[in-house]
Parts: structure tokens; C-alpha cells; sequence
């Protein structure tokens, strides 16, 4: 596979990514908790959340008790920034490499998700103003924060079937699951789907 077809997935995943969080952005305040979601299906809703930590809104100062919220956040950039050469790297050695198809696909895949969250994280916090009860605009400079410590966008929600956990298991008994109650973005979709690949067709990529 060309290094040409890589981009071209990766250019394609990300505009896709990165117009569907500023069109959230630009035209809805944030959904808060207990509010209709912007498109209610059931199955399948669309809503606007920020997302300031990792999957699951899992924050660095959750596991490091010791630091602030913001410095955790701060580092979380900085991995973000770190890890996308990397990725970078391995993509341009599998093409050199003529490694399998599957496998550049797949990681052409993570890449365009690594880059998606890290332009919300950098950019997005400098150039748009506050989403809280209202509708945020563009407006460099005068953002909610500075860079490189914006939050990412996510709109994305498939709560298929709720149901209730019988009252004799311990710990979640008579709780409600929600499944699948994360809200998440096309970026995160393209990370998922990439290493959702690479362990589906395992022996096949790495023989």
C-alpha cells in the first residue's frame, strides 16, 4: 500500500473528524446532564460533551493523586504530542517495509484518531470561547483556555439496551447499566477500529 493511500485515509478520517466537533461547537451549548440530546433516536443519540481527560473521561490526576487536575491535563497533551511521531514512524517503516496491507490501514487509522484528539486538545481551547449554557464562537485568543489545554469534543452515543443487575450480586446489585453509554467522536472511532483490527487479524499482520 502507498504512502499516498495512507494519507489520503488519514486526511479523510480527520476532516470528517474535525468538522463534525466544530459544527457541534459552533452551533449547540454543552448537553448537561439530565438535558434532551441534540438528536434522540434511542438507540443512537447525539449530544455535545467535553471531554478534558482520556477514554472514559479518565483524568492523569485520577491515578497520580498527588498533582493538580490542570498539570494532569498538561501532561496529557504532551503524551498526545509525543506519541503521534511515533505513530507516525511506525507507519512510514510498515510502508518501506511493504508490511501487510491490514496492518498500514490500521495504523493509518490510529494516526488520523491520535490527530483528531490532539488538535482539540491544543487548539481548541485558545480558539473558541466557553460552551457552558452557551453557544460557543471562534474567536482566537479569547478562548476558555490556552493551548494545549483544550478539551475534546465528543457527540457520539450508542445506548443500545439499559437494564437492571439482580440485587443479590454484590457491589452493583439493583444498579442500572447502560450499554454502550460512553459518549465518544469519530477520532476516537478511527483509534478503536484500527486497534480493533490489528487484534481481530493478528497472525494474519504479524506472522
Amino acid at each position: 500500500m502507498s504512502f499516498n493511500k495512507s494519507i489520503l485515509i488519514i486526511f479523510f478520517i480527520l476532516l470528517i473528524d474535525q468538522v463534525s466537533k466544530i459544527y457541534i461547537k459552533v452551533n449547540f451549548p454543552l448537553t448537561l446532564y439530565g438535558s434532551d440530546a441534540l438528536v434522540d433516536l434511542g438507540w443512537f443519540k447525539m449530544l455535545f460533551v467535553e471531554n478534558k481527560g482520556m477514554a472514559w473521561g479518565a483524568k492523569i490526576s485520577d491515578f497520580i493523586p498527588f498533582i493538580s487536575e490542570r498539570l494532569g491535563k498538561l501532561i496529557l497533551t504532551l503524551v498526545r504530542i509525543a506519541a503521534v511521531p511515533l505513530i507516525f514512524y511506525w507507519l512510514n517503516e510498515s510502508i518501506k517495509k511493504r508490511e501487510s496491507k491490514l496492518l498500514i490501514i490500521s495504523i493509518s487509522l490510529v494516526l488520523a484518531g491520535a490527530l483528531g484528539n490532539l488538535i482539540d486538545s491544543i487548539f481548541y481551547g485558545y480558539l473558541f470561547t466557553d460552551s457552558y449554557l452557551n453557544i460557543a464562537s471562534f474567536s482566537p485568543g479569547n478562548g476558555y483556555e490556552s493551548f494545549l489545554y483544550g478539551h475534546v469534543v465528543d457527540m457520539l452515543q450508542f445506548p443500545m439496551f439499559t437494564w437492571e443487575w439482580p440485587n443479590w450480586l454484590p457491589y452493583i446489585g439493583g444498579e442500572s447499566f447502560t450499554f454502550f453509554e460512553p459518549v465518544f467522536n469519530i477520532a476516537d472511532t478511527a483509534i478503536s477500529t484500527g486497534v480493533g483490527i490489528m487484534l481481530v487479524f493478528n497472525k494474519r499482520i504479524f506472522p
